[in-house]
């Protein structure tokens, strides 16, 4: 069972919560749900109004910065970030994106671990919309039923193409796996360098960060041993 982890901000003023600048929820890599942060109109816009949008404020951001836009370079520059935006690296914001999954009965009988491991992703950290660079390690019991073993990339995938926490994503491909698998008995585990960290702020270019989730099997010192054993193998 995923226990989310909330932190119910409490507005002093415009630029604090329970204490805490605005800054320094970005610094101190705190997040507030499970959830995606997402309005409620979040699709009222079709992904080619969002380009059109995005292209117009991104222009708007690089003449604010001194950029001449008429040089040859950067004249596609706003309409390139808007595509690789709602395209590409934020696409798992858009549901319809979701990885279509499909499950086949455990014929083999199979009923060890398996482990998916060294799934490579790129995201973007929620706080300064810098990368975050990866990888997953993905293990479950089957429960009678089997997956796809490139389904498990692609959810991490969607899950990883929004602006994100990594103790968010970790829990949400846990909890998707969870619900797809019809089972307790996941483990996922996630290594990745911030850029956020190596780029800028602390600028400690060797720091790495580590989150897990073990439920049910998963969720003892033998099985946990055992999974970190195939993950360094």
């Amino acid at each position: 069972m995923i226990e989310e982890q909330i932190i119910k901000p409490t507005k002093k003023n415009g630029s604090h919560f329970n204490g805490f600048s605005i800054s320094e929820i970005g610094d101190d890599h705190l997040y507030t749900s499970l959830e995606t942060p997402m309005h409620k109109d979040a699709f009222l816009l079709s992904d080619e109004q969002k380009k059109q949008r995005i292209s117009q404020l991104f222009g708007e951001i690089m003449d604010v910065l001194g950029l001449d836009r008429s040089d040859d370079s950067l004249q596609g520059t706003p309409d390139r970030v808007a595509k690789m935006y709602v395209e590409e690296i934020f696409s798992g914001l858009n549901p319809v994106n979701k990885p279509k999954i499909a499950l086949f009965d455990n014929k083999y009988q199979y009923n060890q671990m398996l482990v998916e491991k060294n799934i490579s992703f790129y995201s973007n950290c929620e706080h300064h919309f810098v990368p975050i660079i990866g990888k997953a390690h993905i293990a479950y019991v089957s429960s009678g039923k089997v997956i796809g073993l490139s389904k498990l990339n692609r959810i991490v995938q969607y899950y990883a193409k929004r602006p994100q926490v990594q103790e968010r994503l970790t829990n949400q491909i846990a909890k998707e796996l969870e619900n797809v698998l019809q089972t307790k008995d996941i483990a996922v585990i996630i290594d990745a360098k911030h850029l956020c960290v190596a780029s800028r702020g602390v600028k400690d270019d060797t720091s790495a960060t580590v989150t897990t989730y073990y439920g049910g099997k998963f969720n003892s010192a033998e099985k946990i041993a055992e999974l970190q054993n195939y993950i360094n193998t």
